[in-house]
C-alpha cells in the first residue's frame, strides 16, 4: 500500500532536525514506512510559483539521517510521471514530493490538483495540525478521493485541545506574541471559563494603550483599540505592572510582573499559552518568557497546552530539546490552535469527519477518480 502523508516541513533555519515539527514528522514516517510506501506531502513558505530557495529538497538529507533510510525526491514538475516509479518501488520506500505551494491549485483547494495527488497513493493520512485551519488541496479536497484518516500527532494535539473544554479551575490563559487581533477570538470564546488572562508582548501593549498608558514607540495594534477597551472592563484580564524598556519601547515584562504571573500559573489546574512575553531572541529581553516557561514546567498538576512557532522556539531558554513534563502538550500549530480555541471549525478536520460520515458517497467518488490500487 502507498500512503500519502501530509506533514509540516514549514521550518525556518538551518537545523530543521532541532524543531518539534521535524521530530514529530520523523516519528510518523518511521511508523508508516515499516510496512508501506510513504509519499511525503508538505509546503514550505509562501512561494509564488517555483522558487529554488523554498524547495523541500533541503529537507531530504536531514530526513534520511533521522530515518536511516533513503528518500526519493520528486520535483513538482515530475508529479505526473511519479506514479509509475512509486508503483515499481518496494515496501518501505519513502518519497518526498516538492513544495506543494509551487502549484497554485494547492492554496485554492483545487479539485484537479487534489485528484492528481490522490493518484499517487491508496490511502491519505493527515498528520499536520498546523495547517488544519486552511482549506488546501492537500488537506481538504484530497480527502474526497482516498480513504482518509488523521495521523497520531494530529489526534494527540486535538485531544489536548478538547481537554481544555473540560478545563479544571483555576484556568489561566497566557497571551503574548505580536498581535492581539488573532487572539481576541480566543479570549471572547473562553472568557466565561477563564479565571486569569495574563498579557505580554504586543497584546499587553495594545491593552495598556487602550487604558491610556504611555507605551512610547512600542508595537501595538491601533485598529484594535476600540475592541480592546471593551475587553479591558473584564477584571480577569491582567496587564504588566512593570516592563523592560529599550529605545523608548517595551521589549519584555518586568520582574514584578514575572513574579506575579508565575505565582498565578503555579496555582492553575488548566493552562493555555500562546506567544512569548517579549523579544526573547535577545538575552536582555528573555527573562520574562523564561520565567513563564519555568512556572509552567514546575506546575505538574495542571493540564497545559502550549502552541505557536515563537512560543516553542523560546523553549530553548529552559530546555535544549522538546522533552517536557507529561502534563504539557506542545502544539505544532499556533494559528490552528487559536482557530480551535476561538470556537471556529477547522476545514481539514471537517474534511476528515465528512470522509468518515459519508463513506458511501466518498467510495463512489474514489471509484470514479482513482487509478487501480498499487502494491
Amino acid at each position: 500500500m502507498t500512503i500519502l502523508l501530509r506533514i509540516n516541513l514549514d521550518i525556518e533555519g538551518n537545523r530543521p532536525e532541532k524543531s518539534l515539527r521535524f521530530s514529530r514528522a520523523v516519528e510518523t514516517i518511521k511508523k508508516l514506512s515499516k510496512n508501506d510506501k510513504v509519499v511525503i506531502l508538505s509546503h514550505y513558505g509562501r512561494p509564488n510559483g517555483f522558487d529554488s530557495k523554498l524547495s523541500l529538497k533541503k529537507f531530504r538529507r536531514p530526513l534520511e539521517k533521522a530515518l536511516g533510510n533513503k528518500i526519493v525526491f520528486i520535483p513538482i514538475s515530475q508529479i505526473n510521471k511519479a506514479s509509475s516509479n512509486i508503483k515499481k518501488s518496494g515496501a518501505g520506500s519513502i518519497f518526498l514530493l516538492d513544495n506543494l505551494r509551487f502549484v497554485n491549485g494547492e492554496t485554492k483547494n483545487s479539485v484537479e490538483f487534489s485528484k492528481l495527488l490522490a493518484g499517487l497513493g491508496d490511502k491519505y493520512i493527515n498528520d499536520d495540525f498546523a495547517t488544519s485551519h486552511r482549506a488546501d488541496a492537500s488537506t481538504v479536497e484530497i480527502a474526497k478521493f482516498l480513504p482518509s484518516q488523521p495521523g497520531d500527532n494530529l489526534i494527540r494535539e486535538i485531544k489536548a485541545l478538547k481537554k481544555i473544554s473540560r478545563s479544571r479551575k483555576p484556568f489561566v490563559l497566557i497571551i503574548g506574541g505580536v498581535k492581539i487581533s488573532d487572539k481576541a477570538g480566543v479570549i471572547k470564546n473562553l472568557i466565561s471559563k477563564i479565571d486569569f488572562i495574563l498579557l505580554g508582548g504586543g497584546p499587553a501593549n495594545t491593552f495598556l494603550k487602550a487604558r491610556g498608558a504611555d507605551i512610547g514607540q512600542s508595537i501595538f495594534e491601533k485598529e484594535m483599540i476600540g475592541e480592546v477597551r471593551k475587553l479591558s472592563r473584564n477584571k480577569k484580564i491582567i496587564v504588566p505592572e512593570d516592563s523592560v524598556w529599550s529605545n523608548n519601547a517595551i521589549l519584555d515584562i518586568g520582574p514584578k510582573t514575572a513574579k506575579n504571573y508565575s505565582a498565578i500559573i503555579q496555582k492553575a489546574n488548566t493552562i493555555v499559552w500562546s506567544g512569548p512575553m517579549g523579544l526573547f531572541e535577545n538575552p536582555k529581553f528573555a527573562k520574562g518568557t523564561k520565567s513563564i516557561w519555568q512556572a509552567v514546567m514546575h506546575n505538574r498538576q495542571a493540564t497545559s497546552v502550549v502552541g505557536g512557532g515563537e512560543t516553542l522556539a523560546s523553549l530553548k531558554l529552559v530546555y535544549k530539546n522538546h522533552k517536557v513534563n507529561k502534563n504539557i502538550c506542545l502544539l505544532t500549530g499556533g494559528g490552528a490552535m487559536l482557530y480551535f480555541l476561538a470556537g471556529k471549525k477547522l476545514p481539514a478536520l471537517v474534511a476528515l469527519k465528512i470522509q468518515k460520515n459519508n463513506s458511501t458517497s466518498a467510495r463512489r467518488d474514489r471509484q470514479r477518480t482513482n487509478p487501480p490500487s498499487r502494491s
